[in-house]
């Protein structure tokens, strides 16, 4: 069966190398790029099966439904450019008879400071990532897109290896574009205030530190609890803001 891996891009050159070196099962990798300064368009030019776009970013959602247009095959699978396919798993992308009236949801394994993050909210994790695009689409989403109209969800056995952040700039830039976004699309939508945000960060650092058992998992564990509930704070924060506009 062949699979066209879409690929969104945007100063992704630390990761990207690994990422397309894991695709060899792939019949295609289509990438689309929203401004990367760095070395990112580079690496992915050198990769013998990669297409490059560049367009402006529009939202992950409506992004991810207009690469799956621009590539030539109807099976799609949607990686990041911090996801590395497991072997085993390209194994089994390969063996893959598929129907196209299902999706294909993975497992996830996270990893930080080279370390597997067993909770926080990051274990256990999965998501539908392979999918026909003749039966089904993204959600139009701005941030936390999702897939559509399935009759059928099959789980894989195998994981997708995940590396969100190598340095603790990459939580605050990363928090930085979420709450935007997050603002963005909630805005008149949903009641926001001061005192909301303090009880959704609240909340979030209590789930993530003591429900999701990230207490077990040294600093790594306070320092994405920590990112949890700012990431809320400021979500409701921006939200109200934006509100008010």
């Amino acid at each position: 069966m062949p699979i066209s891996v879409c690929m969104l891009t945007k100063n992704s050159g630390r990761t990207l190398q690994a990422s397309l070196s894991s695709l060899s099962f792939a019949d295609e990798i289509l990438i689309l790029d929203t401004g990367s300064i760095d070395n990112t368009i580079a690496i992915a030019k050198s990769h013998p099966k990669t297409t490059v776009h560049e367009t402006p970013f529009t939202g992950f959602g409506e992004l991810r439904n207009r690469a799956a247009s621009l590539a030539k095959n109807d099976w799609i699978l949607a990686l990041d450019s911090d996801e590395e396919i497991s072997q085993p798993l390209g194994l089994e992308l390969q063996a893959l008879s598929p129907d196209p009236h299902s999706v294909y949801e993975i497992r996830f394994k996270n990893f930080y400071n080279n370390k597997q993050i067993r909770g926080c909210g990051w274990d256990p994790e999965s998501h539908i990532r392979l999918y026909n695009r003749k039966t089904t689409r993204f959600s139009d989403a701005s941030v936390h897109e999702g897939i559509l109209g399935h009759k059928s969800v099959i789980r894989l056995r195998h994981p997708i290896h995940h590396t969100p952040y190598l340095s603790i700039s990459d939580f605050l830039a990363k928090m930085q574009l979420y709450t935007d976004l997050f603002a963005m699309q909630n805005q008149h939508k949903k009641k926001a205030s001061f005192k909301t945000a303090l009880w959704h960060a609240f909340g979030a650092f209590l789930k993530s530190y003591l429900l999701k058992r990230g207490l077990f998992l040294g600093s790594e564990g306070f320092i994405i609890s920590s990112y949890n509930a700012m990431t809320a704070f400021y979500k409701y924060l921006k939200l109200a803001e934006a509100n008010r506009s």
